[in-house]
């Protein structure tokens, strides 16, 4: 078990709060936020304290910390505070719900993988990734450093995820395929090749007819 700083007091902050305080042995103790963004003195009724400061209150040879940040400007937010976070001596704990199907394989530091993934064997997760709920990571696929993956994703055995990349919900990666650092694939995209890296993808949106629902009978 560890004491935990939670960086963060936004709705992921509280999500992982959540988790943590039901599905895990450690012992949430505060959060922080930049200085800047130190809107409030408590959350979750516990301490809320700047992050410039944090080593002072929080010794990083006594706790540890999680940074669950969003995959703002393609992850590179959380990126930025994780590094900063180790300059100033802290370790990090991981997530893995109780509820994934999970073998063991290696997952990295500050990594979260919530309920109902399932991470086949041989597979590897790198550093500060995140795999919101219900995702396919397939046997003998890598997923790298600093990546977000949302919920109902498929990636499908021996393929390779990059780092700093976005995947959208419902989207599928074909087996074997690479998908290169800092590849955007939006919501419902099917990826069947490698990709370049800064690559965009996107599904087209369901069409609206000009029609109201009132008007659609057989339903």
């Amino acid at each position: 078990m560890s004491k935990v700083v939670i960086f963060g007091i936004g709705q992921i902050a509280e999500v992982i709060h959540f988790y943590l305080t039901s599905d895990s042995d450690h012992d949430v103790v505060a959060f922080t936020v930049d200085r800047e963004y130190l809107t409030k003195q408590q959350f979750k009724d516990l301490p809320v304290v700047p992050f410039e400061d944090i080593e002072r209150i929080y010794d990083p040879l006594l706790y540890k910390m999680i940074i669950p940040i969003s995959y703002k400007k393609m992850n590179k937010i959380r990126a930025e505070k994780y590094y900063e976070a180790k300059k100033k001596g802290y370790e990090f704990i991981s997530y893995i719900s109780s509820r994934a199907a999970y073998y063991g394989t290696p997952v990295g530091e500050n990594t979260i993988i919530f309920e109902n993934n399932v991470i086949q064997p041989f597979t590897k997760i790198g550093n500060n990734t995140i795999l919101w709920s219900g995702n396919h990571i397939g046997h003998h696929a890598e997923v790298g450093d600093h990546c977000f993956i949302a919920s109902q994703v498929v990636v499908s055995g021996a393929a390779k995820i990059k780092d700093y990349t976005f995947i959208g919900v419902n989207a599928t990666i074909r087996d074997s395929v690479i998908i290169e650092r800092e590849n955007l694939i939006g919501a419902g995209s099917v990826i069947l090749r490698d990709t370049e890296a800064k690559a965009v993808y996107t599904q087209r949106g369901t069409i609206q007819l000009e029609k109201n629902s009132s008007e659609i009978r057989r339903i």
